[in-house]
């Protein structure tokens, strides 16, 4: 469902939320991570890894958060050169 970067989230209390992708990538452990924002508040982006099933997978780590954070703020930087 990546073609057109939307994809439906089911959380705990099995409620669903349709998301945006911003990108994919894959980090220097060999996980890949998926970071996304709700449809209807952008500002929040969330990171998740995720498994070959797709199996969305909480961060544990606060060097996968660090990692995350500087991969999203290079792609903000380059989402305003591309302005």
């Amino acid at each position: 469902m990546l073609e057109d970067k939307k994809m439906m989230i089911t959380d705990e209390n099995g409620k669903e939320t349709e998301v945006e992708i911003l990108f994919t990538f894959e980090g220097e452990n060999g996980k890949s991570y998926v970071l996304f924002h709700t449809l209807d508040n952008q500002e929040d982006v969330y990171a998740y890894s995720f498994n070959e099933e797709g199996n969305l997978i909480e961060i544990e780590t606060e060097e996968e958060w660090n990692m995350c954070q500087e991969v999203l703020a290079a792609f903000e930087d380059e989402e305003l050169i591309d302005e």
